[in-house]
């Protein structure tokens, strides 16, 4: 029989310590899933399990599991350097390390050399793996995957004992994150889910696990992690109004404006459903998830906006999401068609990333690196918001940065924000976006990208790494990593701040070589 391992599993929500009012409110409630489903599986086996999810408030270095023999380190790209970091922590203490999480999927090449074992797509057999062999594999981690993902989850009531002490950390809004399908029928190409079949989770678990809620809370809010949520609509729903007694869980979800018919957003409102994240992207090209073809320019913005407008009728919280400095951009258009959108939906809050390519994340990510379009940004800033790590095609980056910190400065000047919050009709989606204008992501990165632009236009060497005439790291970037990592720096392995940013090319040149 295999010994009783004492397992510690860290979901770093947050990349760095983070005090600032919607963090401290928001961040227990962007827990991840997948930590909590290895907890279980792990328990399952035997195995005693501490579970730590960081969320930028905790002192994490005293938060560590003790005396831990397997710790599973969940990851975004952004928090790489945190998560190599730790790794090296945690293996002087002698724990054997394991990385999971989407940095695990997207950066394998990288990730082997700071873990034991890289776990990609992750379903049980892999877990059992590494829980059987759980040794070190050192200077080189085992890289291991799945061919797809798991067909079934644990579901809330098994997960509980992990999501109920991170909901309190939650001070206001306590928000549990559910899964009802895996993978999207959408393609986009800059997407992470664009190759992952779309698949459908057992619909009892989930009444089930709604059920369970309800005996919980008086009235829960759940956040539905679906990539889409609601494919298979009628099937969702209909599982909803079997064990839901109307309007008695509020509910949250992404979901394509190609579902979100008025007859569908009515049912949604009947069921609670009081926030919504529809993609819209870009004004010239994937019509196929709003359901406008070929229309676009400002057509695709009138046709779109009067959508949206609809949709905030019955649904009191819409984000509408973005992705800046595409291809099929060009010129001042893209940006001002995005500002006059903003106008004729002020009840919207828009939500912006910057074109970015997460390593093996879309194929589309190998014909950027063939074309030398990729820059060697630290996983740090790889985050859709503080570096775009793709070359714009037809902007140099002053003109691309200066037409960003514009929109920034349209959507939230304080005309806008007194719009948006006359349109909101409810006081929390009030109190939301006025708290999201102000914080980070709205006054924070418009004073960010303009520090960029200051940057690109004063600072030789600072644009030199822009322009892929160097690769040696600006001192603006080195200090902000340092800062952010605080007593963790010195814990950052050698050359753990850059990678190869043409790594997933070169391994399928190797594959094909061989």
């Amino acid at each position: 029989m295999n010994r009783k391992l004492q397992i510690g599993i860290i979901d770093l929500v947050s990349k760095k310590p983070n005090s600032k009012l919607f963090a401290s409110i928001m961040n227990a409630n962007f827990a991840s899933i997948m930590p909590q489903v290895i907890g279980v599986w792990c328990e399952e086996e035997g195995h005693s399990v501490t579970y730590v999810c960081f969320t930028g408030r905790e002192n994490l270095i005293n938060e560590l599991p003790q005396n831990a023999d397997l710790i599973f380190i969940g990851a975004f790209t952004e928090a790489a350097q945190t998560a190599y970091a730790l790794s090296n922590l945690l293996r002087s203490r002698g724990a054997v390390t394991v990385l999971g999480g989407p940095h695990a999927r997207c950066y394998p090449e990288d990730a082997v050399k700071y873990f034991d074992y890289v776990a990609g797509f992750t379903n049980k057999s892999i877990i059992l793996e590494i829980l059987q062999d759980c040794s070190p594999h050192r200077p080189f981690g085992t890289h291991l995957t799945a061919t797809n993902q798991p067909l079934t989850f644990p579901g809330i009531k098994e997960r509980w004992k992990f999501i109920e002490p991170t909901l309190k950390k939650a001070p206001l809004i306590k928000i549990v994150p559910m899964l009802g399908s895996l993978g999207c029928p959408y393609t986009c190409s800059f997407c992470i889910d664009s190759t992952v079949a779309y698949q459908q989770l057992n619909f009892d678990v989930m009444k089930e696990d709604l059920s369970f809620l309800l005996t919980k809370f008086k009235r829960p809010v759940v956040g539905w992690h679906d990539p889409n949520f609601g494919v298979r609509f009628d099937d969702y729903m209909n599982a909803i109004e079997e064990v839901v007694p109307e309007n008695r869980i509020d509910f949250i979800g992404e979901s394509s404006l190609s579902l979100l018919s008025e007859p569908n957003v009515k049912r949604l409102k009947r069921n609670g459903f009081g926030a919504m994240l529809p993609g819209i992207e870009s004004w010239y090209d994937l019509g196929n998830k709003s359901m406008t073809g070929s229309m676009t320019g400002m057509d695709k913005v009138k046709h779109i906006a009067e959508q949206v407008n609809m949709i905030i009728r019955y649904i009191p919280y819409v984000q509408t999401n973005f992705v800046l400095g595409l291809d099929c951009d060009e010129g001042e258009e893209p940006f001002e068609l995005t500002k006059k959108f903003v106008d004729l939906t002020p009840g919207a809050f828009p939500g912006y990333s910057l074109l970015s390519a997460f390593g093996q994340a879309a194929p589309l990510n190998l014909e950027y690196q063939r074309l030398n379009r990729i820059i060697p940004f630290p996983f740090h800033f790889i985050s859709n918001n503080h570096a775009m790590n793709v070359k714009p095609i037809n902007y140099s980056w002053t003109e691309f940065y200066s037409h960003i910190i514009s929109l920034g400065e349209h959507t939230f000047s304080w005309s806008s924000i007194i719009k948006r919050l006359i349109a909101a009709k409810a006081f929390i989606p009030r109190w939301m976006n006025v708290v999201r204008a102000i914080s980070e992501e709205g006054f924070g990165r418009v004073a960010y990208n303009k520090e960029i632009l200051k940057q690109l236009n004063t600072n030789v060497k600072f644009r030199d790494y822009f322009e892929q005439e160097t690769t040696e790291l600006p001192q603006f970037y080195l200090k902000i990593i340092k800062e952010e990592l605080g007593p963790l720096w010195d814990w950052l392995p050698e050359g753990a701040i850059y990678h190869d940013h043409n790594a997933y090319l070169n391994t399928v040149e190797e594959r094909i070589a061989i």
